[in-house]
């Protein structure tokens, strides 16, 4: 993972708008918009609303790997002097020290989010209808399907799901999308291959996945995080 690279290298994709059916006013009026936005802003030239731009996408690239602490100044004296090509230290260093700083960040979130989500689930076990699987998977009926019909691990379904943190941060949703998703069951995380098995068609199950049922050690995304405890609410809408 070399973060100076994921810093610095922005894939923008550049969406083409088809606006022929718009007349030359409504262009206008949406011209006007953007320079009072960029006015407000103070970013009163195209490479000044690059430069803010390539500020806001690093900041985010901070942020999703933890190093909000870094001092902001010392940031950007690095950026200038690296580009004078005076850095006091090289690239290869450079890569090297967040790399490690990076590991060990997320060797404290994965042991700190193992530690909630143990104790979550054995709370969570306690509670009434919470059932546990021999694997560590804990479910909760919420609603029974037809009985009849059960996936297999090599079938394909259609699902509705919610997908949310412990904290109840949602992280991915084909409910607030309005439209399911359809997948391989044997191409999902081994939680819901096994949890998707205990419905029929026509369930609604949550389920409660430990992080070795889920992204384990590495998590997914910014949203999820190392040794993360995951909760799905599944309906299983079709089998093919």
């Amino acid at each position: 993972m070399k973060f100076l690279m994921y810093a610095l290298t922005i894939t923008v994709g550049l969406m083409a708008q088809q606006l022929s059916a718009q007349t030359e006013q409504n262009s206008k009026m949406v011209q006007a918009e953007e320079k009072s936005k960029l006015e407000q802003m103070d970013l009163k030239s195209k490479n000044d609303s690059l430069s803010y731009s390539m500020g806001v996408l690093m900041a985010e690239s901070i942020k999703q790997q933890g190093l909000e602490d870094l001092d902001i100044d010392v940031v950007m004296k690095g950026i200038k002097e690296n580009l004078a090509g005076n850095a006091t230290i090289d690239v290869a260093t450079a890569n090297q020290m967040l790399q490690a700083h990076i590991m060990e960040i997320r060797k404290m979130a994965e042991q700190k989010n193992a530690e909630k989500g143990t104790q979550f689930l054995a709370d969570n076990a306690k509670k009434d209808g919470v059932k546990t699987t021999e694997s560590g998977l804990q479910y909760l009926v919420i609603q029974e399907g037809d009985g009849a019909t059960y996936p297999k691990a090599t079938d394909k379904v259609t699902v509705h799901y919610h997908g949310t943190l412990i904290d109840g941060t949602v992280f991915d949703s084909s409910v607030d999308r309005g439209k399911p998703a359809t997948f391989g069951l044997n191409q999902v995380i081994s939680g819901w291959t096994e949890g998707l098995q205990l419905m029929s068609v026509g369930s609604k199950y949550r389920l409660f996945l430990p992080s070795n049922l889920a992204y384990g050690d590495r998590g997914a995304g910014g949203a999820i995080g190392p040794g993360s405890t995951l909760i799905f609410d599944v309906e299983l809408l079709s089998i093919e």
